[in-house]
């Protein structure tokens, strides 16, 4: 009778799935992320604790989406991004509302629907652009707007600009991976500029505030200005090399709103000034050029152009956040990738990382 015994290879091969430099990357961010973490949120207990808790589910997303082949993922491509789409289109009709806004719906749990179609959208296009690669023509690009469309108008009606940014720029990286001419690119940047008088009446009053207060947040410095202003303030009093871990006075006297969240940047950048925010740019810049070149090194059209757009979202993500604390972008509540404290978002960028691991992982395959 033979001994089947334990196959510690195969486990083995299920456990070693990461890829060392992102894993590592993402590592010192994260744990960059935890010290401010700290600091920001010493007035909230228990926030460290949870954001422990939303790294270890999202490790675990990360693990599991890492040991999914890119071809066994497009399957799932069609039904997921149905689901998002049911789900957005049930927000709309009966979500919750919360400041103003209806983004979220409760299923057993409070979800925030419109987080997972920064996966799923750029998903159903590289499945898209997969099945038409042999006969690509231009009408095949207009249908992909339009599945890139249906999810940004309904997310920017909840409404959630920033969300409706970040899932427009995950999906026209897949577009213009998939082979969109320069010059229809620069066609469409100049159509957008020269259509900004006609946009501008139908933006919402308080998205015309913010683009206004960020060009001068001085007009409203105890209103619509003050996150902007005591953002910069904090960032510049950080100096060169900081006031040091937990002497952050911006922070600490409750100056900088949603210091946690999506200003946790400006926390960081008083307490380890010009120096800590220049090591933290190189991190960032080095997980997007390892996610491109996880991307360059694909082995079908499906697995380059969803890390592709994975790396658009990680770039996309740390750029604007870092734009808007800074003053020099909108305020339009985008997380800083690893490091802001959340709970879907950081699902959100495991399941990210976990996409680049596979494709990393599966390079060598070629699909038949």
């Amino acid at each position: 009778m033979q001994n089947k015994g334990i196959n510690w290879q195969r486990i083995r091969s299920h456990i070693m799935v990461f890829d060392g430099p992102l894993a590592l990357i993402i590592f010192l961010i994260v744990s960059t992320g935890i010290v401010t973490l700290y600091s920001a949120g010493i007035d909230f207990p228990g926030r460290v604790e949870d954001q422990l808790r939303n790294i270890l589910i999202s490790f675990l997303v990360m693990w599991v989406l890492a040991n999914v082949p890119p071809q066994t993922l497009m399957r799932f491509a069609i039904p997921i991004y149905t689901f998002g789409i049911a789900l957005l289109i049930a927000v709309a009709m009966f979500g919750m509302v919360k400041k103003g806004a209806r983004r979220w719906i409760n299923v057993g749990v409070v979800i925030q629907p419109s987080e997972m179609m920064k996966i799923a959208t750029p998903l159903m296009l590289a499945w898209y652009f997969q099945k038409r690669a042999a006969v690509l023509r231009w009408k095949d690009f207009l249908i992909a707007s339009v599945i890139l469309l249906i999810p940004v108008v309904l997310i920017a009606k909840q409404p959630d600009l920033g969300t409706a940014l970040l899932v427009v720029a995950a999906g026209f990286a897949v577009i213009f991976l998939a082979g969109l001419s320069w010059r229809v690119v620069l066609g469409l940047v100049l159509a957008a500029a020269a259509s900004i008088p006609i946009a501008w009446p139908m933006l919402h009053g308080y998205q015309r505030d913010r683009v206004m207060t960020m060009i001068d947040p001085t007009t409203d410095p105890l209103g619509k200005g003050f996150h902007i202003i005591q953002s910069q303030i904090a960032v510049g009093s950080g100096g060169f090399a900081g006031k040091g871990w937990l002497h952050g006075t911006q922070a600490h006297l409750e100056f900088i709103p949603e210091r946690t969240t999506d200003f946790i940047f400006a926390v960081y950048s008083e307490e380890f000034g010009f120096i800590g925010n220049c090591i933290l740019v190189v991190l960032y810049m080095l997980l997007v050029i390892r996610g491109l070149m996880i991307a360059a090194n694909a082995p079908t059209l499906f697995a380059r152009l969803m890390a592709g757009s994975v790396t658009m979202i990680f770039f996309t993500y740390a750029f604007v956040n870092m734009g808007m604390v800074s003053g020099i972008l909108p305020v339009v509540g985008v997380p800083l990738p690893f490091m802001s404290y959340g709970g879907t978002a950081f699902v959100t960028l495991g399941m990210g990382a976990g996409i680049l691991m596979s494709v990393q992982r599966n390079r060598k395959l070629v699909q038949t």
